[in-house]
């Protein structure tokens, strides 16, 4: 059993942050019940429910919104609920009858999450938009990427993910402990854009400071965005990859000794004038070797240097092996439940779910009685 055991979560179906979110409450054993509607929405990337791996540890429900009867049936699902998760545009849950207001009528001790990019309020709160949007607006994109080259790309981990369905798991757990003192419900805006804005509080004091430069023609000239020649990636002679990041002297010591280059070649370490120069020796000298081979004489150091696997190759490394720190779920490959626990271990993770009759029954019966489950299958609510 989970930490979160004995914590039970509505979720409205969305895509992406909301999902993740809710994945991250059910792996450490959490009880959600994912709503979804009885009519496909095509939203995101498609792929058959088996690879949706943001979607296991929970049963899903398919019922149509629009049917006052199965809105009332949500609403009691919210009554016996910790919290709820959310990720439609603003007022979108309150036309269907599950806004906040509603719902806390309810369960006055609900904790009600939602999920935007945007937020709740302000002049871009009801447009679309998606992870790199975000990641623009909030100066983070332009942060990422090297001298000369267009911003780089960091899938939609950082927003989506980082600033999002982190954030919102943070918040719903702080509401959750808060209620139980309090006695009182709350709503929890979590804005990708102040989840992402909130991760780059680090930068922002060493922008004030000086430290760091931001503006036109300053990507990639910084310490760590690849702008110094000990925090970055070097092809080598097989064009597989080793990336560095001795930035402590000693580390930096090291890991120049393991290449064969004496520090002095380069100047001081810490002064942006000596980088450019010690760039291209250091790329000239990872050529001359595979990155394996690179791999190998690092590996046990305190180089701060390491092989950059792909998605195929991760999972096999030696350390990740050891650790389990990912598994196999029904065939799939895939990153294990985090953190970990020392005594309340989650168990091993349930793959995404089919919706048929059988599982509407699982999914329910933690919170409906077989005689009221019997009762909305006979009205057609549920299948």
């Amino acid at each position: 059993m989970g930490p979160l055991a004995g914590i039970k979560i509505v979720e409205l179906a969305g895509i992406g942050p909301g999902p993740m979110c809710a994945m991250l409450l059910a792996d450490l054993g959490a009880t959600i019940i994912r709503v979804d509607r009885k009519v496909a929405v095509k939203l995101g990337i498609e792929r058959p429910l088996k690879y949706n791996t943001i979607l296991r540890n929970r049963h899903i429900i398919n019922v149509d919104l629009k049917d006052p009867q199965a809105v009332e049936m949500v609403l009691k699902l919210v009554a016996q609920a910790d919290a709820l998760i959310e990720g439609f545009r603003p007022g979108v849950a309150e036309r269907l009858g599950l806004g906040p207001d509603t719902c806390l009528v309810r369960n006055p001790c609900l904790v009600y999450g939602r999920m935007t990019g945007w937020g709740q309020d302000g002049p871009m709160a009801k447009q679309a938009g998606h992870d790199i949007n975000y990641l623009a607006l909030t100066g983070i994109l332009d942060a990422i990427g090297r001298k000369g080259q267009p911003p780089s790309i960091p899938l939609n981990l950082l927003g989506d993910y980082a600033g999002g369905s982190l954030y919102l798991a943070l918040g719903l757990l702080a509401g959750i402990i808060e209620a139980r003192t309090s006695g009182q419900g709350q709503v929890v805006d979590a804005a990708i854009v102040d989840g992402a804005a909130n991760l780059s509080s680090t930068f922002f004091g060493m922008l004030a400071a000086g430290i760091w430069k931001s503006g036109p023609g300053l990507r990639g000239t910084n310490i760590t965005d690849s702008g110094s020649h000990f925090y970055d990636s070097y092809e080598c002679k097989d064009g597989g990859y080793i990336c560095v990041g001795p930035i402590e002297e000693k580390f930096y010591a090291e890991w120049l000794k393991l290449m064969e280059i004496d520090p002095e070649s380069l100047g001081k370490q810490m002064d942006a004038s000596n980088w450019p120069v010690a760039k291209e020796v250091i790329a000239a000298r990872f050529k001359q070797k595979t990155r394996d081979e690179w791999a190998a004489i690092v590996e046990t150091s305190d180089a701060c240097a390491s092989p950059v696997l792909s998605f195929h190759e991760a999972p096999n490394h030696p350390h990740m092996r050891a650790r389990g720190t990912y598994i196999n779920v029904d065939g799939v490959v895939q990153p294990a439940p985090a953190p970990r626990f020392s005594r309340s271990v989650p168990a091993m993770p349930l793959p995404p779910q089919p919706v048929n009759p059988a599982n509407t029954d699982k999914a329910l019966a933690s919170w409906f009685d077989a005689e009221e489950i019997a009762r909305l299958r006979n009205a057609g609510i549920i299948d």
